[in-house]
């Protein structure tokens, strides 16, 4: 009774705070696809405020490979519990301190650079959350149920999606669009400090995981990390990076892109599209659900390359579906597309931390998932949004498909290499 009592406050914790810190990511996503273009980076031409503000969002992608560097290392080395709390803190402060900027017209340049200060501060905390989440998770789960553990850091983006993009949407329907634009925007930012109370309260409850209790019995800690990683698992750390690839693109151009592209070139009113999103983040989360079960009995390798493939045949339908116009075929396009992404994201929770040993796991978990970060999402919307401008929607198509094709390299090296 007492081990199902842990187990579910371990798998809550887990839940919660990377619902959390997910939350504190998208808001971000949201505001630069709606407002953050003419309030910090003015422009006769909208499309390159669009452009400017996707790449002050793709700035905490960069950061977060050395979130996963800082945070891997002391997670590995102390212990996952006080670095997931330092990690909830960073992120929740800097999110918070965004709903404080003043815009452009107010103090210059500046603002946009402070913005992008704080976008960075995000993503370091965030780098350092997946991976010590994923653990404690996973290294709770009993034999045989690993994929099941797993997915429950993954729900975390689900939830704090429909959190994120809930609140956008309730305030543009409570809100005069002048309203939102000058003031609204920030409340969704400074609503995140009361969110990251929740997830300290339910984290600092937590033991540290067997695993690396074990580990640090069975031998000192390694001294530096990375190193240690990099010398003895390069082709895990290269592999498993090419493999999580596709769940960052998918993702970030069914949700920030094609908000950017629905209301911009679509014409869709705001509140329209956020509302078919919010539809379409439950195939996001029944996809997940359905890929830990499947993990486990078929091997998360496995239901990783039907994602990939998955993923393909969203590409090959993107221009007849979000191109259109039309609010069903919309909602085909993003609910087939988040499906997809559930599984090349939900077998991630308990692939990527098997692919290492427990004395560095944390490390290398971290440092793969966040390096895909930067290859398939942080330049996605703009990439997307370049490519659509000067191509059309159908190279869009060709870019997504492009990325499931590195994941699919990057699972069957590692299958080769097995």
């Amino acid at each position: 009774m007492t081990s199902t009592v842990s187990h579910r406050r371990v798998l809550t914790a887990s839940l919660v705070g990377t619902a959390v810190e997910f939350y504190d990511f998208y808001i971000y996503a949201t505001a630069a696809a709606l407002v953050f273009g003419p309030l910090f980076f003015p422009s006769d031409e909208p499309g390159l405020q669009l452009l400017l503000s996707y790449a002050s969002f793709s700035v905490a992608f960069f950061a977060r490979p050395l979130g996963a560097i800082a945070f891997g290392h002391f997670g590995d080395r102390v212990g996952r519990k006080s670095t997931l709390v330092a990690s909830l803190l960073i992120m929740g402060l800097s999110t918070f301190l965004i709903a404080f900027l003043p815009s452009y017209a107010v103090i210059g340049w500046v603002a946009p650079a402070l913005l992008c200060v704080l976008r960075f501060g995000q993503g370091f905390g965030l780098g350092g959350e997946w991976g010590g989440a994923a653990l404690l998770a996973t290294e709770h789960a009993p034999p045989g149920k690993a994929g099941r553990y797993g997915i429950f850091p993954q729900l975390g983006a689900p939830v704090g999606f429909i959190a994120s993009n809930g609140l956008f949407l309730l305030l543009g329907l409570w809100l005069s669009d002048a309203d939102f634009k000058d003031w609204g925007w920030r409340i969704p930012f400074l609503g995140s400090a009361l969110l990251v109370g929740v997830g300290l309260w339910v984290r600092l409850k937590l033991t540290e995981t067997p695993a690396f209790a074990e580990a640090m019995k069975a031998a000192p800690p390694p001294r530096v990390p990375l190193a240690e990683l990099m010398r003895h698992h390069w082709p895990e750390v290269l592999g498993g990076t090419f493999a999580a690839i596709a769940c960052f693109a998918i993702f970030y151009l069914a949700t920030a892109f094609a908000l950017g592209f629905g209301t911009t070139q679509l014409g869709m009113a705001r509140e329209e599209f956020l509302s078919l999103q919010l539809f379409a983040i439950l195939f996001l989360a029944l996809g997940i659900i359905v890929s830990g079960p499947a993990s486990d009995t078929y091997g998360a390798d496995k239901v990783l390359m039907l994602g990939c493939g998955l993923t393909m045949a969203v590409a090959a339908i993107i221009v007849p579906t979000l191109g259109s116009g039309d609010p069903a075929r919309v909602t085909l396009f993003l609910t087939f597309a988040l499906f997809a992404m559930g599984l090349v994201y939900g077998p991630l929770g308990s692939w990527l931390p098997s692919l290492f040993p427990a004395r560095v796991r944390y490390s290398g978990a971290s440092v793969a998932f966040n390096m895909a970060g930067i290859l398939g999402g942080g330049l996605a919307p703009l990439i997307a949004q370049r490519l659509s401008d000067q191509n059309g929607l159908g190279a869009v198509g060709v870019y997504l498909a492009v990325c499931a094709g590195l994941s699919l390299i990057g699972l069957m090296g590692l299958r080769a290499k097995a």
